[in-house]
C-alpha cells in the first residue's frame, strides 16, 4: 500500500494549489460554496495528475532504473508492477470523473472534464513524446498550471483575470526552468543526461533566462497590485505592499537555484525552506488583510 500511495505522488498535490487562486483573488474565500466547490476540483484535478504519474513511471522505468534517484521509485524498483501501475492509472481516472460528476452538473461539469481531458491528454503526449523537445517541454509544464487557474474559475463562476493567468504562466515558466537547470548542472559536472537535449542547455543561458522570467514576474506583480482595475475592485489602494514578499520569495529562489543548486523540485523546496514558506505566509497574511479586513 506504501508504494502504491508513493506512485501517485501525492506529495505533488501541493501545485494543483493554484486552483484556489481564482477564489483567493476574487475575495470570495470565505464563500462557503466556491470553497466547496474548489475543493472538489482540487481532487479531481489531483487524481488525473496523479494518473500521468503512473503512466509516467510506467513509460519511463528502464531509464529511471539507469537512474541514482529514480531506480528506487515503486515501478522502477519492482516493488509494483506495470499491471498494477496501469490499474492505478486507470482507477485514478475513473475517481476523478466520478467525483466532478458528483458534484457538478451541465455545462459546468462539461467544461471541468474538458479541462481535465486536455490537461490529460496534453501530458501524455508529453510523457511520450513532447518532454523531449527544447523549451516545448517548460512551456507545456506553464500551461498545465494555467489551466488550473482556469478550472477553479470555472467552478466558482469567478472571472479569471489577465492578471492571474501572467502571473501563474511566468511564474510556472521560471519554476520549470530553475528545475532544468539541475539537470544541466549533473550534465556538466558528470556528463549524464538526466533528460534528453539536456545537452541544448547551458548554465549561461539557463542563468539569464531564470533571471529575465523572475524580473518579469516581478515588474508583472507590482503593476498588478497598482492597476486601476484591481485597486478598484479590491477596495484597497495598499496591495503594493505585498511585493516585498513576492520579491524576497523571488530572491530566495534564486539563490537556491544559482548558488546552492537547490532547484531540483520546486516541491521539495516549497515544503523544506524556511525563508520561502514565510515569504507564502506572510504574503498570504498581508493580502487576507488587506482585502477582507
Amino acid at each position: 500500500m506504501k508504494d502504491l500511495i508513493l506512485l501517485l505522488r501525492p506529495h505533488q498535490w501541493v501545485k494543483n494549489g493554484f486552483v484556489f487562486l481564482p477564489l483567493f483573488f476574487s475575495g470570495q474565500i470565505l464563500n462557503i460554496d466556491y470553497l466547496l466547490a474548489t475543493v472538489v476540483a482540487f481532487f479531481s484535478f489531483s487524481f488525473v495528475a496523479s494518473s500521468i504519474y503512473c503512466f509516467n513511471d510506467i513509460w519511463d522505468v528502464e531509464a529511471d532504473r539507469k537512474h541514482a534517484k529514480k531506480r528506487f521509485r515503486p515501478i522502477a524498483s519492482g516493488r509494483v508492477s506495470k499491471r498494477a501501475g496501469y490499474g492505478l492509472m486507470i482507477a485514478m481516472v475513473v475517481l476523478s470523473i466520478v467525483l466532478a460528476g458528483c458534484y457538478f452538473r451541465g455545462d459546468v461539469l462539461y467544461r471541468v472534464l474538458g479541462i481535465l481531458l486536455f490537461y490529460y491528454v496534453m501530458n501524455i503526449a508529453y510523457c511520450i513524446k513532447l518532454k523531449n523537445f527544447v523549451l516545448v517541454d517548460v512551456f507545456i509544464i506553464a500551461v498545465g498550471f494555467v489551466l488550473r487557474v482556469l478550472l477553479g474559475g470555472v467552478v466558482t463562476g469567478i472571472w479569471v483575470s489577465h492578471w492571474i493567468v501572467l502571473m501563474t504562466f511566468l511564474l510556472a515558466l521560471f519554476l520549470a526552468f530553475a528545475k532544468r537547470r539541475d539537470d544541466v548542472v549533473v550534465y556538466e559536472e558528470t556528463g549524464v543526461l538526466l533528460r534528453k537535449k539536456v545537452n541544448r542547455y547551458n548554465l549561461e543561458f539557463m542563468n539569464q533566462v531564470i533571471t529575465i522570467l523572475a524580473t518579469i514576474i516581478m515588474v508583472c506583480y507590482i503593476m498588478y497590485t497598482v492597476s486601476e482595475e484591481v485597486v478598484s475592485r479590491m477596495g484597497s489602494p495598499y496591495l503594493y505592499v505585498t511585493s516585498v514578499f513576492v520579491l524576497a520569495g523571488l530572491i530566495r529562489y534564486l539563490q537556491l537555484t544559482i548558488v546552492d543548486v537547490k532547484s531540483g523540485s520546486p516541491t521539495r523546496v516549497l515544503m523544506h525552506d524556511r525563508f520561502i514558506q514565510l515569504c507564502i505566509v506572510a504574503w498570504i497574511l498581508s493580502f487576507l488583510i488587506i482585502i477582507y479586513f
